[in-house]
């Protein structure tokens, strides 16, 4: 009773502070008149310095009414900032004003600088200290919740002492709850009224009414589910009823017993359980309870609150779809509906426009407010949505259907607001998600099987192919909307737009073509496609025909992303269409129609169509080498499948890049360039492969002949790029023609001169005496390194051109000494056959002859690194007779080994002397004494 007590001693002294309230009015509008005629006699600047006496009337002067804020007085024009900044005074310094009617002179004695200061306290209404927090904040909710628990305990102790019987109990219950709620409402409207303004969450009369409301709300709970005084059906509106009168109090008490009101209207249809639950019932209060609170939230423009409200809906909803006996979507699909619908048009609805947005670009877009109503609202639609799919037993509608009806609804609220970037790209990632987890579940579903003679049943799925084509259709037509809308003013979610509205389509269709469909040949996704692209491409014409009006010189990336939407599409329906090396000859020739459309329209994006339809081919080649199946390949070498299925598309990029050359877009030029290079050689080498492997292919190890023929195309390749980059100067030639010859060398180092070389593999080298695979294997190939490192010369760097070369001269040393190894142990090399006398006599005068023949060449190209590889050469000669042919050879092959080793080392000697530096020209004194001959 201590309790009731000091409650009604504070309501009592509210009451009889009514009359110095009334009195701090009376000054106000004294101040108010003084401050106006100060003002019209003598206009006072900012910058006028504060007298001592100034802040007794800054702080009276700054308690204005209403009605003095919206008052414009004429004279007031100089110093506008003054009544604007009034609310924000100190309620000390309101309380000094109003203790004596005397102090009114004195005030009027200094009306200056009260002007000048005027403006300072505007601070303190967003600056708080501790202090503040402590003493003004904190402990008014904890009062009310030690108010809320008093009635609680009180109760509590009438039942322990057997006081009263319960119905009195909770009679009293109730009163002390009205009595709190009405002792809120007596000390709002007369104790203090600008402590509202100040502390708008923490306001002692909304802590009393909160206390009241919860008091109320568990005395109706206990007589309908502890007492069973009443029933469900009066219990449910007595506790809705309370719950919406918090609410519509949450006005005047602000947001928190918003949030109090919020909570005991989704926590009411969990109290009041019922034997047969009606979920119409249930959804029609929940939304009910949504638009109330997005009404306050409107009127006092709250966030968090319809933030919360939202993601109660989409509890409930799961909560629903997991718990019920028998789950009918409809009552849930059609809340979320109202929740989304409402979020567009109601709260927050056009009240945020674009001019609210303080950061522009993507971080501003992605960052708009109201984001904690976005976020939840888009999330809670999606969550439940993929919770329908999932339910255990289903009546009514097909929950495909519901699911596909919540997302079409966010992403007609993605389209509806400049705001709403995140609800349209979670609503993209929910379609996707809704129809994988559809497919999904598809896949699982137990198929009865034919019993005796009975047909195979057949299994169609016209209903979900029909869902996802039209939930596709519809991202489309509410990106042309958003488009024809906010194009202009929202750039950056125009492109998001552009982006959604045909990759969303397309992986739709993508997903049930492939889970859904006929993947032989499917008229239904291939003529959506096909339509799909052709409105796309109009989109792409409509955007680029206003760009063209109205053009500041900047891309258009959304008529640019529907020129590859369209091609998406189009893409989709070959693919739906075709089959194997028609689909993979059809991109090619897709690509080349977005290319030959430039002649039409210049629009950025069409060469770069081309680039990605190779990109597929690559891709589809990588899938499947044959286009056609191994089996129907056939063994015909290059006239066969491969011939047109490679061909093709290799033909138009090598147009496409020609077509490019003076192209102003390096980027695409280059790409074109390096892709139309790659396909060429991967069409030559797969022919290649083709042929040499009896018309098939698989991963199988090439021979030595196979591999020497890859290594003179890419050998080739490089020239050719290198020629191509003398022509028409590109990074594209001149780098790809040296990575080539870096390749090719790669493998000369590792295949063959190791890996397959008929030494070590024990390859037959064929019957033939020069005719045989060393000449394919290394002699032709060393040919064309020397050919390649000669036309690099002044053309390519230094180390470069010497790596050329050096390849090339190590080729042709394995074919001389491989050749000798062929003459003296036949078409077999193998190692395992040892050597013979006159075999190693051989090696040491061919290493010798071919060391003088570089030396000879080196010296007439003035080629340094071939008088290098011809000095490297000669030194192993010389190691050879000395350490081998010494004690493996006897009698004359002895002596001849020594004898030609010594000729030829002098020959060498005498070469230099002679020849190499009477070219310098350093001895010249010398060779001009000797007679002239």
């Amino acid at each position: 009773m201590i309790e009731i007590l000091l409650l009604l001693l504070v309501i009592l002294m509210t009451g009889l502070h009514r009359k110095t309230s009334a009195r701090v009015t009376l000054l106000e509008k004294e101040l108010e008149a003084v401050k106006a005629d100060l003002l019209a006699r003598q206009p006072v600047s900012a910058a006028t310095p504060m007298a001592g006496p100034a802040a007794v009337p800054a702080a009276a002067a700054a308690v204005t009414t209403e009605t003095a804020v919206e008052e414009p007085p004429a004279q007031a024009e100089p110093v506008p900032e003054a009544v604007p900044a009034a609310p924000a005074a100190l309620p000390e310094e309101t309380i000094a004003a109003s203790t004596t009617a005397e102090e009114a002179p004195a005030i009027e004695e200094a009306p200056a600088p009260a002007v000048a200061r005027a403006p300072t306290p505007a601070k303190l209404k967003t600056t708080e200290n501790l202090e503040s927090y402590l003493g003004a904040r904190w402990p008014v909710w904890v009062g009310g919740v030690a108010l809320a628990f008093g009635g609680i305990f009180l109760v509590r102790a009438s039942i322990e002492a057997g006081l009263l019987g319960p119905g009195a109990r909770l009679v009293l219950a109730c009163l002390f709850g009205l009595v709190l709620m009405a002792g809120g409402e007596i000390v709002r409207r007369r104790a203090m009224p600008q402590v509202s303004d100040r502390f708008s969450n923490a306001m002692i009369p909304g802590a009393l009414t909160a206390a009241g409301a919860v008091t109320l709300l568990g005395a109706i709970y206990a007589a309908y589910g502890v007492y069973g005084f009443i029933g469900a059906t009066p219990a449910f509106i007595l506790l809705a009823l309370v719950s919406f009168a918090t609410l519509g109090l949450s006005l005047l008490h602000g947001q928190a017993l918003a949030g109090l009101g919020l909570l005991a209207s989704l926590l009411t249809p969990a109290l009041v359980a019922s034997e047969q639950p009606n979920p119409n019932a249930l959804f029609a209060f929940l939304c009910l309870t949504w638009v109330a609170v997005n009404a306050a939230s409107r009127f006092r423009r709250w966030t968090i609150v319809p933030m919360l409200a939202n993601i109660g809906i989409g509890l409930w909803a799961i909560a629903y779809t997991f718990g019920a006996a028998e789950f009918d979507p409809m009552p849930s699909t059609l809340t979320l509906i109202v929740m989304i619908a409402g979020t567009g048009f109601f709260w927050p609805g056009a009240a945020y426009s674009t001019d609210r947005v303080a950061k522009t670009g993507w971080s501003g877009l992605l960052g708009r407010q109201p984001l904690a109503i976005t976020l939840s609202v888009a999330i809670m639609s999606v969550l439940p949505a993929l919770a329908m799919l999932v339910a255990d037993t289903v009546t009514g509608i097909d929950p495909y259907f519901a699911s596909a009806a919540v997302i079409a609804a966010l992403a007609a609220l993605g389209a509806s607001r400049a705001y709403t970037v995140w609800p349209a790209m979670i609503a993209a990632c929910g379609s996707v998600l809704v129809l994988a987890v559809v497919a999904l579940m598809l896949l699982d579903t137990y198929v009865p099987q034919p019993v005796g003679n009975e047909p195979l049943p057949v299994v169609t799925y016209a209903t979900e192919i029909a869902i996802s084509l039209l939930l596709g259709a519809v991202f489309t037509l509410l990106g042309f909307a958003f488009l024809k809308r906010f194009r202009r003013a929202e750039p950056e979610f125009s492109m998001v737009w552009s982006v959604l509205m045909s990759g969303v389509p397309v992986a739709l269709a993508t997903i049930s073509f492939l889970n859904f469909g006929n993947l032989g040949r499917d008229w239904t996704h291939g003529l959506y496609g096909v339509g799909l692209g052709l409105v796309l491409l109009a989109g792409a014409e409509w955007l680029f025909r206003e760009r063209d009006e109205t053009s500041d010189g900047r891309i258009d990336w959304a008529a640019n992303f529907f020129i590859a939407g369209s091609f998406a599409g189009f893409t989709f329906a070959l693919h739906a269409l075709t089959n194997g090396i028609v689909t993979t000859i059809l991109l090619s020739v897709l690509g080349f129609a977005y290319v030959l459309g430039m002649r039409a329209r210049p629009w950025p994006a069409l060469p770069w169509m081309m680039a990605a339809a190779i990109l597929m081919v690559f891709g589809r080649i990588a899938w499947e080498p044959t286009l056609i199946g191994q089996n129907s390949l056939g063994t015909t070498p290059f006239f066969n499948a491969l011939l047109p299925g490679y061909g093709i598309p290799t033909l138009l990029a090598i147009v496409t890049a020609y077509l490019l050359k003076g192209s102003s877009d390096f980027r695409i030029r280059n790409l074109m360039q390096a892709l139309a290079s790659l396909a060429a050689l991967m069409t030559v080498a797969v022919l290649v492969r083709h042929a040499m492997n009896g018309g098939v292919l698989d991963d199988r190890v090439p021979t030595l002949g196979e591999q020497s023929i890859y290594t003179l195309l890419t050998v080739g390749f490089s020239g050719i790029l290198m020629t191509l980059d003398l022509k028409s100067p590109s990074p594209v030639f001149r780098w790809g023609s040296m990575i080539a010859g870096v390749l090719a060398t790669i493998n000369v180092l590792s295949l063959h001169v190791f890996a397959l070389n008929p030494y070590f593999s024990g390859e037959n080298t064929g019957a033939w005496p020069f005719l045989n695979l060393l000449l394919l294997g290394y002699l032709l190939p060393g040919l064309a390194y020397a050919l390649v490192a000669y036309y690099a010369r002044g053309r390519r760097p230094t180390p470069y051109v010497v790596m050329l070369a050096l390849a090339g001269a190590v080729l042709g040393f394995l074919w001389a000494t491989l050749s000798v190894r062929r003459f003296w142990q036949g078409e077999n090399i193998a190692d395992w056959k040892g050597f013979i006398a006159a075999e190693t006599y051989t090696y040491s005068v061919v290493w010798l002859l071919i060391g003088v023949a570089l030396l000879a060449i080196g010296s007439k190209l003035d080629a340094k690194s071939l008088r290098l590889a011809s000095a490297a050469l000669v030194l192993v000669a010389v190691v050879k007779v000395f350490l081998v042919d010494m004690s493996n050879l006897e009698g004359i092959l002895r002596a001849l080994s020594f004898i030609g080793l010594g000729a030829v080392l002098i020959g060498i000697g005498l070469f230099y002397q002679r020849i190499l530096v009477n070219k310098s020209g350093e001895p010249a004194a010398i060779d001009s004494q000797e007679p002239a001959s």
